[in-house]
């Protein structure tokens, strides 16, 4: 897919603290990725390092096309970067934990915060981790969000430390956009 229209193309990987986004930017970045982790001193999170800057990597297309990948922090008094990262993105990765107490109310919270951005027609797809080990809720629970508000969005169940499932959810936006440089406007 070309991407010369888009100079500087990013896609912004957003979600709780612990859903992986990080990682899932370390799986597929094509250059060693960007980090701004610290010491986690939140005894909320139970992880040692968390974000509160942003992640950075690339993933190289081909004859010099680049995709830009931000990741932001997960924690809501961070969420002024969420505002700044999702400007001009060209899609959306929401990232779910799916072990933690509300996974749902989790997609909820970024489906409202995000909303000015989706409803502006960014691309989005939503990746839900750790169903493995955490089965409830199902994806048909996600999905039933999604239809409370008023959203049809690409659902999959991922793996983030695993660079296939990560390429995966890059290539459902970069589709998503593809199919709308080709549909005709009413």
């Amino acid at each position: 897919m070309s991407m010369t229209a888009l100079p500087e193309p990013k896609i912004v990987f957003v979600g709780p603290p612990g859903a992986g986004k990080t990682t899932a930017i370390a799986a597929i970045s094509d250059v060693a990725p960007v980090c701004t982790d610290v010491r986690n001193t939140d005894p909320a999170l139970a992880k040692a390092q968390t974000t509160v800057g942003l992640d950075y990597g690339e993933v190289h297309l081909g004859e010099g096309e680049r995709v830009r990948l931000f990741g932001t922090p997960g924690q809501d008094r961070f969420d002024f970067m969420w505002r700044i990262l999702a400007q001009q993105a060209l899609g959306l990765v929401v990232l779910i934990d799916n072990s933690r107490p509300d996974p749902v109310g989790d997609l909820r919270r970024y489906l409202d915060a995000f909303a000015p951005t989706l409803d502006g027609g960014t691309a989005c797809v939503i990746g839900v981790g750790r169903l493995e080990s955490h089965a409830q809720p199902g994806l048909a629970d996600f999905n039933e969000a999604l239809a409370e508000q008023g959203r049809v969005l690409p659902l999959l169940a991922v793996d983030v430390r695993q660079r296939e499932d990560v390429l995966m959810l890059l290539d459902v936006v970069l589709a998503q956009v593809e199919a709308r440089q080709f549909t005709p406007e009413p």
